[in-house]
């Protein structure tokens, strides 16, 4: 790319180097008409020190000091450098995917499990299979060696649990349980203690005597690595148990490491310091675009992730290794509530943001310092469209099978329609007084004063992934595969008028589609001029008029460019 594209490699690379790199502060001045990002860049490079792309899709992680076990779709095992992230090994043997692979606790010998319905262990040093263990009707789901490398257990599809003896190859005891078994896990320091998850339990077992312990509710769990501490997971709740005495407090979390805790929600990693009973979110790392498949910590100051798009990242917290007594964790920014919703009043300077708990924030977009915030009444609803007004703040939503809308001057709701098809996209105009919403097979135009309709057009055929773009009374449709089509809702007569002419956003035969895709491209050559990438790869909204593009993602970030003079 480099030798076959230099100046895309500026002219698109550079402007999203951190403002504070040194490639940033040194080149940045030699352009001249370089993408302005006004808001949504991170100060520094981040915390995430690698990444490492793989061609197939990684299901489960497990690291020994340095050496990282990848298990992966179609049943291969890849071998990271826990330190550089390059390919050392790839091992083949089972025949379908891997789903769980981990380490003894010399890091001599690997396990794994598949949807071959087949264990194996593994010479690390050699990457050979030194045994195959046959016996589950199902899927193997997870496995685990214990401390003394003398068994192995496995919790399977068919609802069993199975013990093996490694020196005899053997099965020494099968555990049938009542649903199918997600996780099993040997305690780092007691070989003789199993604990395992099924059908929303999680049992803890002592081998030796055949004991069942106290069972608890939830459908994962794990022990820290010095036994202290019992993981209990249960939906949306993760319960941090002393494994002595039983006590226990909340925290949002999953997977221990010392002091800390990591929890993948979708795409994010939370972490949480578990020193007390008011445990605290410290830190979030964003960077996967897709959800993560698995996460562990492969030494005290440093995290893997996997995830579906493919690819796994290492992540540096030393940063968080601190003494929690002197840390303000006051003054530690949480993890951002997810955007619903953009809207782009450029005329007037501003991009609009709404999130899931129903925050509106109002951002300057030459500046991009967020100039006023409202609270609107409704929460966890993803706004459609808002508009600003003379301080007046008009939001308009759909929300089962009708379109609802909210005036900050009249402080009400009301309702609008009982729409016959789901509402693919809903606007409002510029001066505050229609609503326009996209339907199946119409637009339909509403006016906010009445509450009634004003103007209705059929649409010809059905296109997925369609949207509207709004300039005054005229009004667009946009879908992947067609050129815009417009009507002017403002012309006198019973029905608007078709339009001949281009929406906003469409400077020199360019055009950007505000749907996952994130690109500008011609709209009669299809070359694509821009495209978001990385973790800006997919907003959860986006709009574009031409000059300036913001976007708002999940991570609750939001994103802005300046493309003046660029596609001139």
């Amino acid at each position: 790319m480099i030798c076959d594209f230099p100046s895309q490699l500026y002219h698109l690379a550079l402007p999203f180097c951190p403002p504070s790199s040194w490639l940033c502060k040194h080149y940045t001045t030699e352009l001249s008409q370089e993408v302005r990002v006004v808001k949504g860049l991170p100060a520094e490079w981040g915390e995430c020190f690698c990444t490492v792309r793989l061609d197939l899709t990684p299901w489960a992680v497990a690291c020994w000091k340095a050496v990282i076990a990848v298990g992966c779709y179609r049943g291969s095992i890849i071998i990271l450098d826990g330190i550089t992230g390059s390919r050392k090994a790839v091992l083949s043997g089972h025949t379908i995917g891997v789903t769980s692979v981990t380490f003894s606790s010399d890091g001599k010998l690997l396990v794994s499990g598949g949807g071959d319905k087949t264990v194996k262990l593994w010479d690390v040093q050699t990457g050979g299979v030194v045994k195959t263990f046959h016996g589950h009707t199902k899927d193997v789901f997870s496995v685990s060696i214990s401390a003394d490398c003398t068994m192995i257990a496995s919790g399977s599809e068919d609802k069993t649990i199975h013990l093996w003896d490694i020196q005899m190859e053997e099965c020494l005891h099968i555990m049938k349980q009542q649903e199918e078994v997600y996780h099993v896990n040997f305690s780092p320091i007691n070989f003789q203690c199993l604990i395992s998850a099924s059908g929303g339990k999680v049992w803890q077992w002592d081998i030796s005597s055949g004991k069942i312990n106290p069972v608890h509710d939830g459908s994962y769990s794990t022990l820290s690595l010095d036994q202290i501490q019992l993981v209990l997971c249960q939906g949306a709740v993760v319960m941090i148990q002393h494994f002595d005495d039983g006590q226990l407090f909340n925290c949002h979390c999953l997977i221990p490491g010392g002091r800390l805790i990591a929890v993948a929600a979708g795409s994010a990693i939370n972490i949480w310091d578990i020193t007390n009973s008011n445990s605290q979110l410290i830190k979030t790392y964003v960077g996967h675009n897709k959800d993560i498949t698995s996460l562990t910590f492969s030494s005290p100051s440093s995290l893997i992730s996997s995830s579906f798009e493919e690819s796994v990242k290492f992540w540096q917290i030393a940063d968080l290794l601190v003494d929690s007594t002197v840390t303000d964790l006051k003054s530690t920014p949480l993890a951002s509530t997810p955007v619903k919703s953009i809207a782009l009043q450029a005329k007037d300077g501003i991009a609009i943001s709404s999130d899931s708990n129903g925050i509106v924030r109002i951002w300057d977009i030459s500046t991009g310092y967020c100039k006023t915030t409202f609270q609107a009444p409704v929460q966890k609803v993803g706004y459609k469209d808002i508009q600003l007004i003379n301080d007046r703040l008009i939001t308009v939503w759909y929300e089962s099978h009708t379109i609802n809308i909210w005036d900050s001057d009249k402080g009400e709701f009301k309702v609008l329609d009982r729409a016959s098809y789901y509402a693919e996209d809903i606007k409002i105009s510029g001066d505050g007084s229609r609503i326009y919403s996209l339907h199946e097979n119409y637009i339909h135009a509403w006016s906010v004063l009445t509450r009634e309709g004003m103007g209705k057009v059929t649409l010809e055929g059905y296109h997925s992934q369609r949207s509207l773009t709004v300039d005054g009374l005229r009004v667009w449709v946009h879908s992947p595969v067609q050129k815009p089509q417009g009507w002017d809702f403002g012309t006198p007569g019973l029905y608007p008028v078709k339009l001949f002419t281009t929406p906003p956003g469409h400077l020199n035969n360019t055009t950007f589609w505000a749907g996952k895709l994130s690109r500008i491209q011609g709209t009669t050559t299809e070359k694509v001029v821009f495209r978001l990438g990385g973790r800006l790869t997919k907003p959860a909204d986006i709009r574009w008029d031409g000059q300036y593009l913001v976007a708002g993602y999940n991570s609750g970030e939001v994103l802005i460019l300046d493309f003046n003079q660029v596609l001139s």
